[in-house]
């Protein structure tokens, strides 16, 4: 008797999903749907918290509507204004509003800032990802869901295709 071993997203099983995200007036944010859908690690933190407890359980086809708290998403916005960051400090591609940014303190520990604006002589900084303190409203179709292989399990997060590094 075969016995299929991802019949339902759980731990440790990659999910693959299409989703549309729209706010609260039902604009679209984001959405997988002219793309190949998304693959991720159920239980790995690599998705909204609170998409990823509606997803538990569900099965290939399923359609999954999840509104999500900004609690359960990117959290509320912080009081703490955008701070100024010389231009000269990026290199590279030039910095645009939205794009994250990795600082480093002198301990080496890293932290996550968003692009709000550049001007001439500065780029402004926030601790606040662009949909904090925004209602999320997902909705999903499960297109497929696989066990999470040994490197994506030590990795934390799904790859491409089969889940194994190929090279190029």
């Amino acid at each position: 008797m075969m016995t299929s071993t991802a019949a339902t997203i759980v731990a440790n099983k990659v999910a693959t999903i299409h989703y549309i995200l729209s706010d609260d007036t039902g604009a679209t944010i984001d959405s997988s749907r002219n793309s190949d859908p998304m693959p991720y690690l159920h239980g790995g933190g690599n998705i909204v918290p609170g998409l990823e407890r509606k997803l538990e359980g569900a099965s290939v086809g399923d359609r999954v509507k999840a509104v999500v708290t900004p609690a359960d998403g990117y959290g509320e916005k912080s009081d703490v204004p955008p701070q100024p960051v010389p231009l000269s400090a990026f290199g590279g591609a030039p910095p645009e509003p939205g794009m994250p940014v990795t600082a480093q303190d002198e301990e080496g520990n890293h932290a996550q800032f968003w692009i709000v604006e550049v001007t001439d002589e500065a780029v402004m900084i926030t601790a606040d990802h662009p949909l904090a303190g925004v209602t999320l409203h997902f909705d999903v179709e499960v297109m497929s869901i696989r066990d999470a292989t040994d490197a994506e399990l030590e990795h934390g997060h799904a790859h491409p295709g089969d889940g194994h590094h190929h090279p190029e």
